[in-house]
């Protein structure tokens, strides 16, 4: 299955049904009355996320939703029935977007949460609610409201534990293939991954998310490579795992170089606690591995962590230490960092709605 993260999607909830002019007509029965009932209520547009779902995949087939309408009310005092909703089903962590692509309608960070949309259009009164004293034979009743359209954003951002971020060939891929069952893409050439992967790591019987996604270099927040496009799936992590490849020439400047564009981006990335890993080690001999540690210690100010994918060396530590963060913070579904670079307007409306 293909990986959408981004879609563009028409809505339209469903107009109310108009109000019935009616009069009752019965043999023997002289001066009956008005009895038109009133229109129904037309359909609601509504989101839900829902759990088994990890990409936007669905929504490139169809892009229209459009709630039914009221059906208009009748004789005998009969009301119309209402118009049919429709729901949006996504996967957690999607935020709504206004048509703008920047104001943000509602997150979805929580399994079952659902929110209206768009209201559906009230019902017009049959001419039996206007009857009176003094106007005891209406002739008129009212037509339904019209529904709400318009056109919406929806952009996933996985929700994760642990974020894996590195230049291309740091073995991100190789790591979460090793201590998860995912089985993402792994080759030697750059960009082997091309869109998020997710996996789930156990550690002393603890369980966390990884994300792994395609490496970033240098000018990635101008579009070079890939982009920085897919980094939005690590905004909801607790931790990030800079792997850094022992293969590179100069190991500090390779960290630098995807440490400039996690500033680039922002989105308070930086902020999050990060953990330095000096992948691939298998490759050098003693003398190489302590120089080329103590050259990204000095890079980074961290003492690295030393693992190799391929042999097993050090990952037991490397998931330990990414265990004691996760465990200490917070709740992944209360943190939702934003791009300091893009206002949003958040208001009441993005709480929950019931129905």
């Amino acid at each position: 299955m293909k990986f959408l993260d981004e879609a563009k999607v028409y809505i339209r909830s469903g107009d109310g049904g108009a109000g019935s002019v009616s009069f009752r007509r019965e043999k023997f029965i002289e001066f009956g009355g008005p009895d038109g009932g009133d229109g129904g209520r037309g359909g609601d547009v509504w989101v839900e996320a829902v759990n088994g779902l990890n990409t936007l995949i669905d929504f490139r087939f169809q892009q229209h939703f459009k709630a039914k309408t009221g059906q208009h009310g009748m004789g005998r005092n009969r009301t119309g029935a209402n118009g049919g909703d429709v729901t949006l089903k996504v996967p957690v962590g999607t935020q709504i977007f206004e048509e703008d692509n920047e104001t943000l309608i509602v997150d979805m960070v929580r399994e079952g949460q659902r929110f209206r949309l768009a209201a559906g259009g009230n019902g017009g009164f049959g001419n039996a609610h206007f009857k009176s004293s003094t106007n005891q034979a209406p002739n008129w009743a009212n037509p339904g409201l019209e529904g709400e359209e318009k056109t919406i954003w929806l952009r996933l951002k996985l929700i994760a534990d642990v974020g894996l971020v590195g230049l291309p060939n740091a073995g991100k891929s190789t790591f979460l293939a090793t201590c998860t069952r995912a089985r993402p893409k792994i080759a030697n050439y750059p960009f082997t991954t091309l869109h998020p992967n997710l996996g789930v790591a156990t550690v002393d019987g603890r369980e966390f998310v990884l994300a792994d996604i395609p490496g970033l270099i240098e000018g990635a927040h101008e579009g070079v490579g890939i982009g920085d496009r897919f980094l939005g799936h690590v905004e909801r992590t607790r931790v990030l795992l800079h792997l850094v490849s022992a293969q590179e020439e100069n190991v500090g400047k390779a960290y630098k170089t995807v440490k400039h564009e996690l500033e680039a981006y922002g989105g308070g990335l930086v902020e999050k606690p990060e953990i330095v890993a000096l992948s691939q080690i298998d490759v050098l001999d003693e003398a190489e591995l302590k120089k080329k540690a103590a050259a990204l210690k000095r890079a980074s100010g961290k003492t690295p962590l030393l693992l190799s994918a391929v042999t097993g060396k050090g990952m037991t530590e490397a998931l330990r230490a990414l265990r004691d963060v996760v465990t200490e913070g917070g709740d992944v579904e209360t943190e939702i960092p934003e791009r300091p670079q893009k206002k949003r307007k958040h208001d009441a409306a993005t709480e929950d709605e019931e129905q």
